[in-house]
């Protein structure tokens, strides 16, 4: 059986980012984040609409400071109690799980893209996504940068301006670039 460009997408297979159904469901996501972005201050429910049709799932208590910022949304699971400042860009060409009282701070990034390092590859156009998992009780500081296939473990705080390009584990304090464990919780 063949697979569709969101499958191999989805699957960490090289994918065409160009095909028709993707570039249809990036505008859609598009427009939802326009009604989201433009809406008044006092116009919470709006936005709370649009990211409870956007998101794959969000639990309850939640509130994203606008801009935010996704290719998809249809990719982001985010559990209960979700707290996301301004300015945040999830690439979410594959799976983004968000735990439970999840903390993210200004200008974080998350990033499931990435490009082939051949690059005659690249210049095909294809690309590859792996999922990232932000597990329970996680702060995120502000201008961090979770790479493609990152797991943070439950409990865990990740420094301002940290890059993330390796797993790191439950209940520790991790900082830099890139970013390492300093110490326990």
């Amino acid at each position: 059986m063949v697979k569709t460009e969101r499958e191999k997408m989805l699957a960490n297979e090289l994918y065409l980012g160009f095909d028709p159904e993707l570039v249809a469901r990036r505008r859609q996501a598009q427009e939802q984040l326009y009604l989201f972005n433009q809406a008044r201050p006092g116009e919470l429910e709006v936005r709370q609409a649009v990211v409870r049709s956007l998101f794959h799932t969000i639990g309850h208590n939640f509130e994203i400071t606008p801009p935010f910022f996704c290719d998809y949304g249809s990719h982001i699971r985010a559990g209960k109690n979700l707290y996301i400042n301004a300015y945040c860009t999830i690439l979410d060409c594959n799976w983004v799980t968000l735990g439970d009282n999840v903390l993210i701070a200004p200008n974080v990034q998350i990033y499931t893209a990435y490009h082939p390092t051949d690059p005659a590859v690249r210049l095909t156009g294809l690309e590859l996504a792996a999922p990232i998992v932000i597990g329970n009780n996680v702060w995120l500081g502000g201008g961090v940068i979770v790479c493609p296939g990152v797991t943070i473990g439950d409990n865990t705080t990740i420094g301002a301006g940290s890059v993330v390009s390796k797993s790191i584990p439950a209940s520790v304090v991790a900082v830099g670039n890139p970013c390492r464990v300093v110490r326990g919780v």
